[in-house]
């Protein structure tokens, strides 16, 4: 069981719970400002993109400093699977969830945020 917990997998699975922390924290912030600044609701989809490629980034730079090695393929498995949880997660509890260019591009932007995260945490001293 030990070594399970100390596995690749579950440090990956940890980067992902990171980069999901972030988020909530940022995303909160972001609400926090947008309700009680005149910040404009046009700002909503480049701030959340941003705000889920620096969870990712950070969040799979951690994992993989950790691993010491295979930075850019761990890297983007967090962010591919920080982003699959988040259309599961969405086709679930949002009636009329489609797949649209929002979409493909937080999914890319998500994978490449994590594939450069993974570099850096690799290259981490």
């Amino acid at each position: 069981m030990r070594e399970f917990l100390e596995s690749k997998y579950m440090k990956i699975l940890k980067g992902t719970l990171i980069s999901w922390i972030l988020t909530f924290i940022l995303l909160f912030i972001y609400a926090v400002l947008l309700t009680y600044t005149k910040i404009g609701e046009n700002t909503i989809s480049p701030i959340i993109i941003a705000i889920e490629a620096v969870s990712i980034l950070i969040g799979s730079s951690i994992v993989t400093s950790q691993l010491k090695k295979n930075g850019i393929i761990n890297g983007g498995l967090i962010g591919l699977i920080y982003i699959l949880l988040i259309y599961l997660l969405s086709s679930l509890t949002v009636s009329g969830f489609s797949l649209n260019m929002y979409s493909a591009v937080m999914m890319i932007s998500g994978i490449i945020a994590g594939m450069i995260g993974g570099v850096v945490g690799v290259n981490l001293k």
